[in-house]
């Protein structure tokens, strides 16, 4: 009997240690008095937690974790209003493929009962919407399976949020430990590459006369353990290749700012259909070509199209590529370098690409004035391993066009979803992934309410990050939306705290620059300190 007793404990602290066992290093969440025993074993197992304000934040600071990590970030939330607050990052983390696991805690019994706490009709349903998949456990050897199978996927497969619920009454069962190791772990399989894929590409890449490759997100990891760096093998493979790139928003910082071959993150303009469409071979590798990324119907091409994405979804998409090849992106750019030779010929015009991102830069600066100068004197300064989280704000989005990064997976963005209030929580979870490296949030001043009380998390992790507040005091997007559409702008302008006071009254500290030296100054000096700064910059600033 006392064989069959050892290692008795609740499920609950044995979740936490086999967490701890699987790599898991900071859990972000709410305790409540369902979930109450998903707490038991925490800090025995060395996990840090970070208590969130709200569980919006909470799922935001798991993403940022997961996309400044590379590791899975986790989550854990109350039944009912707890997993509804969390679904809006989870959505966001479903389009923009980062890995997250949200456990929550359940009722034990619904069919037959109405007018619990926190009761919903179907609670695992709701979450199945915008997730991976929803599943409830019915015993802790389910509750570990399950918790295995998402690590399995996440390195196996596109990560995508992912939800467990854990009745309450099981949370606090006694149960055995979970197996010390995962089975299966090791490494990603990048998906079914055909074989010879790679020869029968290259041979086509040298016989075209402009070839051009679309460079995303998918090609993206955390560079700072890239080995080697998937900037290296990208830019190898234009000179190689003879080849010209754009990248889409995600996949910015994987070609220099300056390379003569790279029209940038210029992707969404509509130039870039004229462009695409002198191509005679376009590859596109590691990205969805979806709304977001092209803001138009059709990529533009009158040539063959070769995909590459590890998401057969995404091969079968409305582009109806000639080819599609089933692979993890960076696999396959590294084994293409292999067929081809050292050097190629440049087969497009420099010139012609340096002009192209000129009339680029003065598009994005006409459309939305005032901020690309800002961007220049805060890229001047900005470290070199930043990474920056930002928010739906116009700012952000001149940014992403303008501001290449010098590594690619340093800049943040909700894009998929395109949910509001990302940034701030997002660059928490950022920071404590990557402790004693500068973390920036950029926001703009509507949706940074969304998610201002974080700023206490932050305060209270002793976090130095700038937050760089847009303020033109409305919705300046929607006003300019209206207006093209010829409608009476409505609704899009609300009063603002000061933002200096309520940061203070957080613990923070705040500046409000009168110009553009006083604007690098505060950013350098944000760096030094433990606690937040919000740096307010307004249009007139530039």
């Amino acid at each position: 009997m006392a064989g069959e007793n050892e290692g008795l404990r609740p499920l609950g602290a044995q979740i936490s240690h086999m967490l701890k066992a699987r790599g898991v290093d900071v859990i972000f969440g709410i305790p409540g008095v369902h979930n109450v025993e998903m707490y038991r074993g925490i800090e025995e197992a060395g996990i840090k937690h970070v208590l969130a304000r709200h569980e919006q934040g909470a799922g935001f600071m798991a993403d940022g974790y997961a996309r400044a990590s590379g590791k899975p970030g986790v989550a854990y939330v109350i039944t009912g209003p707890g997993l509804c607050n969390i679904m809006t990052p989870m959505g966001q983390a479903y389009s923009d493929s980062v890995p997250i696991l949200v456990i929550s805690s359940c009722l034990d019994e619904t069919a037959g009962r109405r007018g619990q706490l926190h009761q919903m009709r179907d609670q695992r349903g709701a979450a199945a919407t915008v997730c991976d998949w929803s599943e409830e456990a019915g015993s802790a050897e389910e509750v570990f399976r399950l918790v295995d199978r998402a690590l399995e996927e996440f390195d196996r497969r596109r990560a995508r949020a992912k939800h467990i619920q854990v009745p309450i009454a099981l949370a606090g069962s006694l149960s055995k430990p979970a197996r010390a190791e995962r089975p299966g772990a090791d490494g990603r399989s990048g998906g079914a590459m055909q074989a010879g894929s790679q020869q029968v590409l290259a041979e086509d890449i040298l016989a075209a006369k402009k070839p051009l490759f679309i460079f995303g997100g998918g090609l993206v990891s955390n560079a700072e353990t890239d080995t080697p760096p998937v900037e290296r093998n990208v830019r190898d493979l234009l000179q190689r290749s003879g080849a010209a790139a754009f990248t889409t928003y995600a996949g910015g910082g994987l070609l220099a700012a300056d390379d003569p071959m790279s029209f940038g993150c210029f992707l969404g303009r509509p130039e870039s259909e004229r462009i695409i469409g002198e191509a005679d071979l376009v590859v596109a590798i590691g990205t969805e070509l979806s709304e977001n990324d092209l803001w138009r119907d059709q990529l533009g091409h009158n040539c063959p199209l070769v995909r590459v994405d590890i998401d057969p979804e995404v091969l079968a998409d409305r582009h109806c590529a000639d080819v599609c090849i089933q692979a993890d992106g960076q696999d396959f750019v590294q084994e293409l370098l292999g067929h081809l030779p050292n050097e190629t010929a440049t087969k497009w015009n420099a010139d012609d690409i340096y002009v192209a991102k000129q009339r680029f830069r003065a598009e994005v600066d006409a459309a939305r004035p005032g901020i690309v100068p800002l961007c220049d004197a805060l890229r001047e300064v900005m470290p070199e391993d930043a990474m920056i989280f930002s928010d739906m704000t116009q700012f952000a989005y001149v940014a992403k066009e303008m501001w290449n990064m010098p590594k690619s997976g340093h800049w943040h963005h909700p894009t998929g979803f395109g949910t509001l209030g990302y940034a701030l929580p997002a660059a928490i979870g950022g920071a404590m992934a990557r402790p004693g490296k500068p973390t920036v949030c950029i926001a703009g001043d509507y949706g940074f309410q969304y998610t201002i009380q974080e700023l206490g998390a932050a305060v209270e992790m002793k976090l130095g990050i700038p937050v760089l507040l847009w303020d033109n005091a409305k919705l300046k997007e929607i006003e300019d939306s209206m207006v093209a559409s010829q409608i009476a702008p409505n609704a899009v302008e609300a009063v603002n705290p000061d933002f200096g006071k309520l940061a203070e009254a957080y613990g923070c500290d705040a500046e409000a620059p009168g110009n553009i030296t006083e604007l690098q100054a505060a950013l350098l000096a944000a760096f030094e300190k433990d606690r937040p700064t919000v740096i307010r910059m307004t249009p007139g600033l530039a």
